[in-house]
């Protein structure tokens, strides 16, 4: 992401345990999840804001928790956001496809992704994995 000028202003947080597991993924799929999520909160934030990525797993789940610091939305909006072709931005600036992909990346992973977020407070992305489908044995 560090060709967007945005970027380079973004303050990134990580935290990610040492112990994580393998998984087993579509390497490309979950890059371009990522990529997603990313390009959406710098949109969201502007230059000089916070994002953060968070990452847990126990026996049943692995979790990521992409947050941040931008102007949020509302619930109306919240029930829309993973369907084709919707979008928030102006004209030219995006298709509206790029959740939606993300989802459909998710959930053919055996995953699920939600969004929280509230007007003022920035959002929250969390793809969510069964972890019997992911970790290697």
């Amino acid at each position: 992401m560090s060709y967007r000028k945005e970027f380079r202003s973004t303050k990134v947080e990580w935290d990610v345990p040492d112990d994580l597991p393998q998984v087993e993924i579509d390497a490309n799929r979950f890059r371009q999840v990522f990529v997603n999520l990313y390009t959406n909160a710098l949109d969201a934030m502007g230059p000089g804001g916070t994002l953060t990525l968070r990452t847990r797993h126990n026996a049943d789940a692995l979790r990521v928790d992409v947050t941040d610091s931008g102007s949020g939305m509302p619930a109306q909006i919240l029930d829309r956001i993973f369907e084709p072709f919707f979008t928030t931005k102006t004209s030219g600036k995006g298709t509206g496809l790029g959740l939606s992909v993300t989802h459909g990346i998710v959930t053919k992973h055996g995953g699920s992704i939600t969004c929280t977020s509230r007007p003022g407070e920035g959002a929250t992305f969390t793809p969510d994995f069964d972890s019997s489908k992911l970790f290697w044995p």
